[in-house]
């Protein structure tokens, strides 16, 4: 028997580091365990977000968005910048290195807090016992008075269009381009699809997207998806709603599509086809049949909203289990979980967790929207104000998109916020605050906000709610 932890976690992903860490913090003696092999054939940390998601996808937008703002825009500034080309290996290999030093951060913030990294792929056995496999076969068994569960998630396969290695991928091989496609088929407009799908229209590929729903965006509020649709549509974005694909063929270097939608059977031709339709857990082998520990049909490890599991000192966090793939979610839950094992009170609010599409303009958004806070039977007042009327945007040269506030219609309490424009991301961190302190639209509406920034959209929108917006028409009567 190898030696004893007070928590051990399995996965050093965004959820599995972070509980880890703060696990230590708190006085417990951990250990982490991770199987993930990275490009030098060596174990590493930060699970998909870090190697395969959130971080390289956000270097590669970065680095297409400057390459068209130098291409198309620098012009109106004044800045002549001449013929402007991008390299692409180049490009992929500055991605490559910032995820080498992230990973390699989390190692030395292990050894900075006391963490015990355990390489090999983990699995529960019963209450207090965790199986580890190293890659050479060899298992040992650990013991531990609580087990964190941060398995992660995969991409979704779907038998109409299986991979291809180079051809036909997932969003994992779609961010080891070599070179631009002349023609991209995406499968799923969603949150990963609209990225991908746009760093390649940026670098000059004729992107397609197919995506089997009839709604865009439907989780995200009505006005500000039918913007952003407009938008992404100017950019050169194809995207087909209702299209249901049904089959495919690689026929030499190219990808043939099959696909139904409101006109019949089509087919289309691409050179690369990314499949972006979703994640699943990574449930498989991370529990011993009969160890106790609950699944639901869909392979998602229950919990309760303390993120407990079935088996008493065994918990699970991030897409392994309810609610949003998101990493700071997982993160969150991971402190949560931390705490609690150390014995301290934690909760987490999962109404107010925010939800960023990383494409330009950013679209962002917390808490309800306005048809599904309709649905609920909730009467609603909304504000918006457009980022074409904001100073900053103008000189930022980003006066696309809007900021809005849904509240409630009695009680002022704001209820969600959604933004389209520059510095989405970072501005939807308002919103959360105000749902997690049960601000009214009147609180911020009364806050003093620097002049001039982005944010002052939200300021606007806050005003807009009781018709007293300063830098626009006010449509509703001032009281």
């Amino acid at each position: 028997m190898a030696d004893k932890f007070d928590v051990i976690v399995i996965g050093a992903g965004p959820g599995g580091y972070v509980a880890a860490i703060r696990a230590a913090q708190l006085g417990l003696k951990t250990a982490c365990v991770e199987k993930w092999i990275g490009k030098e054939g060596k174990v590493v940390h930060g699970g998909t977000c870090l190697n395969v998601g959130c971080i390289p996808s956000k270097a590669l937008l970065e680095a297409s968005h400057k390459f068209v703002e130098a291409k198309h825009d620098f012009d109106d500034m004044g800045i002549q910048a001449g013929d402007v080309s991008m390299d692409v290996k180049k490009m992929m290999a500055r991605k490559d290195t910032i995820v080498k030093n992230l990973t390699g951060g989390i190692s030395g913030l292990f050894k900075a807090n006391g963490v015990t990294a355990i390489d090999g792929t983990g699995k529960v056995l019963s209450k207090g016992q965790v199986e580890v496999t190293d890659q050479d076969g060899k298992a040992t068994t650990y013991d531990a008075d609580s087990i964190v569960i941060a398995a992660g998630s995969v991409p979704v396969e779907i038998p109409p269009t299986p991979l291809k290695e180079g051809l036909v991928v997932d969003s994992t091989g779609a961010l080891e381009f070599q070179e631009t496609p002349k023609r991209l088929g995406v499968i799923g407009a969603g949150v990963i699809g609209l990225e991908l799908g746009s760093v390649w229209n940026r670098l000059g590929s004729e992107v397609t997207m197919l995506e089997a729903m009839d709604d865009f965006l439907p989780m995200v509020d009505t006005a500000i998806a039918k913007e952003t649709q407009k938008l992404l549509k100017k950019q050169g974005l194809d995207i087909k709603l209702g299209a249901r694909v049904t089959g495919s063929e690689v026929k030499g270097e190219e990808v043939v599509v099959k696909y139904t939608d409101a006109k019949g059977e089509q087919e289309m031709t691409f050179d690369k086809l990314i499949v972006c339709v979703g994640r699943k857990p990574y449930t498989k082998g991370v529990v011993a049949d009969g160890a106790g520990v609950e699944l639901d049909e869909r392979g998602f490890i229950q919990v309760d909203d303390q993120c407990r599991t079935s088996l008493p000192g065994v918990f699970a966090i991030g897409d392994c289990v309810r609610g949003q793939m998101l990493a700071h979610k997982a993160s969150e839950e991971g402190i949560m979980v931390a705490d609690i094992i150390a014995g301290h009170k934690a909760e987490m609010n999962y109404d107010a967790i925010p939800c960023v599409i990383y494409t330009f303009p950013e679209v962002a958004w917390v808490g309800l929207n306005e048809q599904d806070a309709k649905a609920k039977g909730i009467e609603v007042k909304t504000g918006a104000f457009p980022f074409a009327a904001s100073g900053r945007a103008m000189a930022n040269n980003a006066t696309e998109g809007q900021a809005k506030i849904i509240a409630d219609a009695e009680t002022d309490r704001v209820l969600g916020m959604h933004i389209v424009g520059q510095h989405a991301g970072e501005m939807i961190a308002q919103g959360v605050i105000a749902l997690e302190f049960g601000s009214s639209a009147e609180d911020l509406a009364l806050t003093c906000y620097a002049h001039p920034t982005m944010s002052e959209a939200v300021h606007e929108a806050a005003l807009a709610v009781e018709g007293h917006a300063i830098h626009m028409a006010n449509r509703k009567k001032k009281k």
